[in-house]
């Protein structure tokens, strides 16, 4: 990766990194570590794939997400905190943060996976934010991790959801699609696993989520996920918006 993007991403996380190949590490996807390997061009240096900085990521955003809502929300329920962490740390909302610092740009990818739409796959934009995550705390220690995540990731949707003012959003998606199906008399949705990709430890799911009732226009929702529950999720979700612009039948002159 050129200096001038290295210096372009660290001004984005607003830290600059003292072990660059830290950085450069979370960026690069197990296709391109593989490559360089087949190619026998590591010379003994290459710093490897995301796959464990990713790992580490996850466990330090986790953390940090805890720490924040315990201390600002004392008055919830366990219940209310784990899924408003789980909404905080879950593939949506970083999905979504990963964009706004235009991680896909500056992502090291393989040949095939740059030719099939890599930079733009939720899956791998996800990954590399966790693992920047660990670089963060590897090279600049907690408190630098810490604020980075406050600021990046956890208060601005927290002012976004606006939580001391109204409920807690609907964050288990299935759920509240059964509860809604079961409040209209409706049959319940039907999931359907339709795609399967990747190698064993880093697949990526296809889900449908189909309404059989044809008062309710026979919708299909689809989405993918890293692992079938998180597609799952998404996929209701999808069904929970249509269903909301969908009257009821006692609603009907």
């Amino acid at each position: 990766m050129k200096s001038r993007e290295i210096m372009a991403l660290e001004e984005s996380l607003g830290h600059r990194f003292q072990r660059r190949e830290l950085l450069e590490q979370a960026l690069t996807h197990s296709s391109q570590a593989r490559e360089v390997e087949a190619l026998g061009a590591g010379g003994g240096s290459f710093a490897g794939d995301n796959e464990n900085l990713e790992f580490l990521g996850d466990a330090v955003l986790g953390l940090v997400t805890t720490e924040a809502l315990f201390h600002r929300f004392p008055e919830f329920q366990e219940g209310h905190l784990s899924k408003l962490r789980a909404h905080l740390v879950g593939q949506r909302h970083l999905l979504l943060v990963a964009e706004q610092l235009e991680i896909g740009h500056y992502m090291r990818l393989g040949r095939g996976e740059e030719k099939s739409g890599g930079r733009n796959k939720a899956s791998l934009l996800v990954d590399a934010l966790e693992a920047i995550l660990a670089a963060l705390y590897l090279d600049g220690g907690w408190t630098v991790a810490r604020d980075f995540i406050l600021r990046t990731i956890v208060e601005p949707e927290l002012a976004h959801m606006k939580l001391e003012t109204s409920a807690i959003p609907v964050m288990d998606f299935k759920s509240a699609l059964q509860e809604t199906l079961q409040s209209r008399g409706g049959p319940q949705p039907v999931y359907a696993l339709v795609k399967e990709e990747g190698p064993e430890h880093k697949k990526t799911f296809t889900v449908e989520v189909r309404l059989p009732a044809p008062e309710m226009g026979g919708f299909v929702g689809r989405a993918q996920g890293a692992t079938k529950k998180r597609a799952e999720q998404e996929a209701a979700r999808q069904v929970l918006e249509h269903l909301a612009a969908v009257p009821r039948a006692s609603d009907l002159p």
